[in-house]
């Protein structure tokens, strides 16, 4: 799945996409910076948007949530 500015992100592993709008997931992202579980994919824009991935690496991008769980879901393809 495209996170935008070419990065590329295997679909299977997204756990959830979520806003950057809450303090839970601020904290999330201050406890990952110093590991290497964080990944920022914004090219210096402005985070919007949180990947959790099954690995617990959170990744960083500049795309709106609902634009990232739109391709998430032409990704996957239709439902089996």
């Amino acid at each position: 799945m495209n996170v935008g500015h070419g990065n590329v992100v295997v679909a299977e592993q997204i756990v959830a996409i979520v806003a950057l709008d809450s303090l839970p997931v601020k904290r999330l992202i201050e406890s990952a910076k110093g590991s290497t579980k964080l990944i920022d994919a914004t090219n210096g824009r402005r985070t919007r948007a949180v990947i959790v991935t099954g690995s617990d690496h959170l990744i960083l991008s500049s795309l709106e949530p609902a634009t990232l769980a739109q391709r998430l879901g032409t990704d996957r393809g239709p439902a089996e």
